[in-house]
């Protein structure tokens, strides 16, 4: 990870301090790679390691008391460890870092994946299936009594509408891609017909690993809601190798998760269709920079 500039890092340890939190400067580096935050991994004077995430946007800020509400709801639940936020304001989120390390990583020269872990691993892989199980089985009405946002499928898929909608609206979008989106919109046998609480970005970068590749913890659920089930199996589905995917679900059916035919089929289409988010993301920030990546996207 590269090392903060020297008043980079002296505002990071003020605002730490500010929260009582004293952190030895020359520990402080940076993951910048997340969209919504700034990561810092930082050790304090007593040589406890801690993970400081810096919004980038007041929207971001807004989201606190949703993601805390669902690590709070989660945490007890899940089976592995999640963030337990000691500081949480606007300015700063800092808690003590989890064990183990991501699978995934950014370069920070090259902006290219690193991965640390064999993507074709069937630890992995099972352990992924009894994590997304185990995430899936927890109480539906639960989550909602505890304020976690939950869709119905019918409405799952007309956000999907919703928001292509709003996309083609505001950017030239090719016209396979329309055409392969209001295929897979208008295709019953692609929609699951129930939902579960999902993480929503489930993927290596946000699951830590011991070095047997058994999962310590998961990180990062600002997009947790009752929701799509293929959510958490999407990105999966991404690593590109059938195998590792076959047996994901394999051990989430072992252990009682509920798939439909054509699971596999609509990750695909949800992979298709993530320029959409990513789009509805540069229109919320408003950066030229952002919106101009989400043109390239979609152009024709």
């Amino acid at each position: 990870m590269p090392l903060l500039p020297p008043d980079d890092a002296r505002q990071i340890l003020e605002r730490a301090a500010s929260h009582g939190l004293e952190l030895q400067p020359d520990s402080l580096s940076v993951n910048e790679a997340g969209l919504d935050y700034r990561v810092v991994m930082a050790r304090d004077t007593g040589d406890v390691e801690w993970i400081l995430r810096i919004p980038r946007r007041d929207d971001v800020s807004a989201k606190l008391g949703e993601e805390r509400a669902i690590l709070d709801f989660v945490g007890p639940r899940l089976g592995v460890p999640v963030p337990q936020w000691q500081v949480a304001d606007r300015s700063l989120i800092a808690y003590r870092a989890l064990p183990g390390r991501p699978g995934l990583t950014l370069d920070p020269a090259s902006g290219e994946p690193v991965w640390h872990f064999d993507r074709e691993s069937r630890v992995y892989a099972r352990e992924f299936g009894h994590l997304i199980h185990r995430l899936h089985a927890i109480s539906i009405e639960e989550a909602g009594r505890a304020g976690l946002k939950v869709e119905t499928p019918d409405q799952v898929r007309a956000g999907w509408a919703s928001d292509i909608a709003r996309v083609r609206k505001e950017f030239d979008v090719a016209e396979a891609l329309i055409r392969r989106w209001e295929t897979w919109l208008g295709e019953d046998s692609y929609w699951p017909r129930h939902v579960a609480l999902t993480h929503g970005e489930l993927y290596p970068a946000h699951v830590l690993l011991a070095p047997d590749d058994t999962i310590t913890g998961v990180l990062d659920w600002t997009t947790a809601k009752v929701s799509d089930p293929a959510r958490d199996f999407v990105f999966q589905r991404m690593l590109g190798v059938d195998a590792v995917f076959e047996a994901t679900v394999d051990a989430y059916v072992k252990a009682g998760g509920q798939v439909w035919d054509r699971l596999d089929e609509h990750c695909t289409e949800l992979l298709a269709a993530t320029p959409v988010a990513y789009a509805l993301f540069a229109l919320t920030t408003g950066q030229p920079a952002h919106r101009e990546a989400a043109a390239a996207q979609l152009k024709p």
